[in-house]
C-alpha cells in the first residue's frame, strides 16, 4: 500500500501485468490447494490465494480498495494463523501432515473440532465474519474497474469454499486410525490460542471502523 502510492497515477503498461498475475494467481493457488495432501502446504497455498485479492485491490488505488485490502490482510492474519496453530497441534499428536493419515479427529478431539469448523468457516469469507466485509470490498472494487473481473474473483470465492471444507473434511471427519487411538489430550492452552484468533474476529465486526476506516 504504501509503495503503490507513490506510482500514482499508475501508467496502464505497469498496471495490467500484475493486475493480470494477481487474478490469475488466484485461481491457480486455490486450484492447487485442491489437490495438497500435505495440511500445512494446503494453507499456505491459501493464504497465497487470499494476497492475490489484497494485491488486486491495492493496484486499482480506489478507497474502496484499499480498505477491502486492509480488511481481509488483518482478517486473514488472525484466520492463517489459527490455521497454522491448529495444524500444529494435529502435528504434535499424530507427527504427520499428511491428509489421508489424520482422518476422524474429531472422534478424540471433538472441541478441538469445533475450533477446526469455525476457522474454516472464516477462513471461507461466511457471514458475519470481517473476512466477509474485506472480500466485498474488493470484489466490488474489481468489478467496477473491469466487469469480467466477477468471473475470476467468483470461480476463486467458489474454490476458496470448496478447499475449506475439504480440509475440514478430511481432517476430522471419517473413520480414524487404529494408530491414532491412544492420542495425548489437548491443552488449555491450545484453545486459550484459538480463543485469542477468533475473538478479534468477531468483535471486529461490530466495530469494522477500526480496521476498515482508515482509507474512507
Amino acid at each position: 500500500i504504501r509503495i503503490s502510492s507513490m506510482l500514482n497515477p499508475h501508467p496502464p503498461n505497469l498496471m495490467y501485468p500484475i493486475m493480470i498475475l494477481a487474478l490469475w494467481g488466484i485461481l491457480m493457488t486455490s486450484s492447487i490447494c485442491l489437490r495438497q495432501t500435505d495440511l500445512k502446504a494446503l494453507i499456505a497455498y491459501s493464504s497465497v490465494s487470499h494476497m492475490g485479492l489484497v494485491t488486486a485491490a491495492i493496484i486499482v488505488q480506489t478507497p474502496w480498495g484499499l480498505t477491502g485490502a486492509m480488511t481481509l490482510m488483518i482478517a486473514h492474519g488472525l484466520t492463517s494463523s489459527a490455521l497454522f496453530a491448529l495444524a500444529n497441534t494435529n502435528y504434535e499428536r499424530t507427527h504427520t501432515r499428511t491428509l489421508l493419515l489424520v482422518r476422524g479427529l474429531q472422534l478424540a478431539f471433538p472441541l478441538m473440532s469445533t475450533w477446526w469448523l469455525l476457522t474454516n468457516l472464516t477462513n471461507m469469507a461466511m457471514p458475519p465474519t470481517i473476512n466477509l466485509l474485506g472480500e466485498l470490498f474488493i470484489i466490488s472494487t474489481l468489478f467496477n474497474w473491469s466487469t469480467p473481473t466477477i468471473i475470476i474473483t467468483g470461480v476463486g470465492t467458489l474454490i476458496t469454499a470448496t478447499y475449506s471444507l475439504y480440509m475440514f473434511l478430511m481432517t476430522q471427519r471419517g473413520s480414524i486410525s487404529t494408530q491414532f487411538r491412544l492420542l495425548p489430550p489437548t491443552h488449555t492452552r491450545e484453545h486459550l490460542n484459538l480463543i485469542l484468533h477468533l475473538l478479534p474476529l468477531g468483535l471486529l465486526i461490530m466495530k469494522p471502523a477500526l480496521i476498515s476506516g482508515l482509507f474512507t
